[in-house]
């Protein structure tokens, strides 16, 4: 195929999935894949051995796989590996973050490495050292060192720029972004269909942009959910939580007493946690991965890419 006709797949793709999104028949995710065969060595990557994870730094859920930092700074991924998203590169890191069909990670020294689809530039980040990274489908946001945002990769809705002023966090939605000031009022930009760059004043502490809606944690421990909420995932309930995280058409938050609530989208069963209580949760497309306090990893709901991976226990886990 052409490099123009390749083009022209590509973003007839593009119009056809934000349509679908509208009609919340499918995902968006899709777009920005690029359409070739996977080779053989692109299959689901297998999630690691209870040695290869017996300590884990960070975690993150992405649309079809999952990754996580080991104690010794190596990623570990697993799940949907079509376009190498699950095959990270060598080398130690200190956070992680999965998007569709791509993911970055921070290193210790502050630079950025990613991989996986970059037919965007998505997996291409700028020069520079940062604190913080966040992928999306086809784009990713980092908080720079000097604290202010950069954001590179697809952006027809305006996700990939970024207001200007200091910020203390980001996190990058579907075609949305948003982010906490270092006054900690939220800002969000791009995609405004549904109000999920509409945030409410006030306070937070932590923000998460999942498809089409965003959630807020406020300084005292309440939610604020915006945005579409036609699988209720913008219901968020009452009561105080340490975390929050939005996913593609579900919402997992862990509650003050370390139990999880997770409301939206169940069809895949991603809105049932185990019992149990929890120190870190995160919210992906069709599935949701935590770990315990005990130090277990639990996943759950769609694993047909395998990225909840067989029903294992990792022990003893270390959480930064």
């Amino acid at each position: 195929m052409s490099t123009r006709a390749y083009k022209v797949f590509i973003n007839v793709n593009l119009i056809l999935a934000a349509l679908l999104m509208l009609t919340g028949t499918t995902s968006p995710v899709q777009a920005g894949q690029a359409q070739e065969a996977p080779s053989a060595e692109r299959l689901n990557a297998a999630p690691p051995g209870q040695a290869a994870v017996a300590q884990l730094e960070n975690l993150s859920s992405g649309y079809r796989h999952t990754c996580a930092i080991k104690s010794d700074g190596s990623p570990a991924c697993w799940g949907d590996n079509t376009y190498l998203q699950s095959t990270p590169p060598a080398g130690t890191f200190v956070q992680v973050s999965a998007g569709d069909m791509h993911t970055c990670g921070l290193k210790g020294d502050g630079s950025l490495d990613c991989w996986g689809d970059h037919y965007y530039g998505q997996s291409t980040p700028p020069a520079g050292t940062f604190t913080q990274v966040s992928a999306s489908w086809v784009y990713t946001c980092g908080l720079m060192s000097d604290s202010s945002l950069s954001c590179w990769g697809y952006n027809v809705q305006g996700q990939s720029t970024p207001p200007t002023g200091t910020f203390v966090q980001v996190s990058a939605g579907g075609f949305h972004a948003c982010g906490i000031r270092s006054d900690d009022s939220l800002a969000c930009w791009g995609d405004n269909s549904f109000g999920q760059s509409t945030p409410p004043d006030g306070i937070f502490v932590q923000v998460s942009a999942g498809g089409t809606h965003s959630c807020g944690r406020r300084s005292d421990g309440s939610l604020a959910c915006w945005g579409r909420n036609n699988f209720g995932q913008s219901n968020s309930p009452a009561g105080t939580f340490t975390q929050v995280s939005a996913g593609y058409r579900h919402t997992c938050g862990i509650k003050s007493d370390g139990r999880l609530a997770c409301w939206g989208n169940n069809a895949d069963g991603q809105s049932t946690p185990p019992g149990g209580t929890f120190v870190q949760v995160s919210a992906g497309g069709f599935h949701t991965c935590g770990i315990r306090s005990d130090g277990s990893l639990a996943c759950w709901g769609d694993n047909t890419y395998g990225q909840i991976g067989p029903n294992r226990i990792f022990l003893p886990l270390v959480i930064r």
